[in-house]
């Protein structure tokens, strides 16, 4: 026996030499290749070892089979269903991965300049589905308005059509600023700007009768005449998630319904009607007017209860009448007239929650929002010139990162991560200690840009 045999005998077999039953290896070639099969074997077992470390797998779980049924193929497999779209390139939000549909079509791998690629590009516009967005501008409020229609078209899904009421040095103003965005954005909007029109009563009293202009909304019913459905909104108003949302609440209407407002406060004592108007008003707070979905086929037909005459009257037959018998006595001009009209006609409006306007009364003195605290704020308003002072920065900070965003940057990096960024200096503040608050539903439609971009188009 030689002395290999006689060492793999004694080291692994010790009652078999007792028993004389060891037998010597025979030939050289069978001792190779004994020795080629327990290498590869090592290599093998080591390999999964550490493919099972890396992963977090146990080792006793068996390897997921590929579809050739090699293991190391079906570990990749699983890698790749795990992070689909993994790119190293500059920073962007933390996002929560949505799972992935399963589907015949292979999907592209995503590559990294597809982020410093504009994202304007990706919305995909819904047939011909139109959105009626209302403003009215006067004195220094270009800016706010061209802000504000910015936000309404940078997560729009329907096409837009921008009804602009502006003074007439302002005109050209709007033009050229409009002319200047992309023409992406362009393909899919319609403007039209028109002269302030009181066409009923004093126009000088009606302009003059609270902030400039603001009583034209009050006439678009009958201005608009061709117009179904329409949304106004102020100058001071910001969408943070796409304008199609609050315009499906036109659905929601029953028969009687014909607009839609928010409430001016959620808890009636300290309200503002309920302390001090003399007047009277919608419901127990009163409604806000800085957000008003309208039914304008429904306005132009129906006859308003009032307080006046027995039988009901027209809108264009109401306002003049209404306003000379409650001019002494309202605060808040158009807003006051409206909370008038829907005190006695409750059946006309439908109530949509504070969330979809929400100002700083919501969060000045406490939170009294329930629904933004919840699903965070959907339309943001910005009265009492909070965009432009210091006294509610959370406020601020929204208005000044859409106002600077240039449309051909990343929406990410130029909007979102500065936009966080300056929301942490205002966590001090009563309005700021919750930044979820004004940062939720912003965040969801970040996130469903950056899921058509990745998921869809990559």
């Amino acid at each position: 026996m030689n002395n290999f045999t006689a060492t793999k005998c004694r080291a692994n077999d010790v009652s078999a030499r007792g028993s004389g039953s060891c037998q010597p290896m025979v030939g050289s070639h069978t001792m190779k290749l004994y020795c080629k099969i327990a290498v590869v074997v090592g290599c093998l077992l080591g390999g999964r070892l550490l493919l099972d470390l890396l992963l977090g797998m146990s080792a006793g779980e068996p390897p997921p089979p590929g579809d050739d049924g090699r293991v190391v193929q079906g570990v990749q497999g699983r890698l790749v269903a795990r992070h689909p779209t993994v790119v190293r390139s500059p920073p962007r939000p933390i996002l929560k991965q949505q799972p992935h549909r399963l589907t015949k079509k292979r999907q592209k791998p995503v590559r990294d300049r597809d982020f410093h690629e504009p994202i304007f590009h990706l919305h995909k516009w819904k047939g011909e589905e139109w959105v009626h967005l209302a403003v009215v501008a006067c004195g220094d409020r270009l800016e706010e308005a061209m802000t504000m229609m910015k936000s309404a078209i940078l997560f729009s899904i329907y096409k837009i059509k921008f009804h602009i009421f502006a003074e007439d040095a302002l005109h050209q103003q709007f033009e050229s600023s409009i002319k200047a965005w992309p023409s992406v954005y362009k393909t899919h909007l319609e403007y039209h700007i028109y002269p302030l029109n009181f066409s009923v009563g004093d126009p000088h009293e009606w302009k003059k009768l609270f902030k400039p202009c603001a009583a034209q909304r009050l006439f678009l019913p009958m201005i608009l005449k061709d117009v179904d459905s329409l949304l106004y909104v102020d100058t001071d108003v910001l969408f943070l998630r796409p304008v199609d949302d609050i315009w499906n609440f036109l659905k929601l209407f029953n028969s009687t319904q014909l607009a839609a407002m928010a409430p001016e406060h959620e808890i009636p004592k300290i309200g503002w009607y309920s302390r001090f108007a003399r007047h009277p008003y919608y419901g127990a707070a009163g409604v806000n007017s800085g957000v008003m979905l309208m039914n304008l086929t429904r306005i132009r037909s129906q006859l308003f209860k009032n307080s006046m005459i027995p039988t009901g009257l027209r809108w264009e037959e109401l306002l003049y009448p209404l306003y000379h018998k409650y001019k002494n006595d309202i605060t808040w001009g158009d807003q006051d007239l409206l909370n008038i009209i829907f005190h006695y006609n409750p059946e006309y409006l439908y109530v949509f929650p504070c969330q979809w306007n929400y100002r700083p009364d919501h969060c000045m003195y406490g939170s009294n929002c329930r629904g933004a605290e919840d699903k965070g704020v959907s339309i943001l308003h910005g009265n009492r010139g909070v965009y432009h002072n210091e006294k509610q920065p959370a406020f601020k900070v929204m208005y000044e990162a859409i106002r600077n965003f240039p449309f051909e940057d990343n929406l990410f990096q130029s909007l979102y991560l500065p936009l966080q960024n300056s929301f942490m200096n205002t966590v001090h503040t009563l309005c700021g200690r919750l930044p979820q608050v004004f940062l939720k539903q912003f965040e969801q439609a970040m996130r469903k840009v950056y899921e058509l971009h990745v998921i869809h188009i990559g």
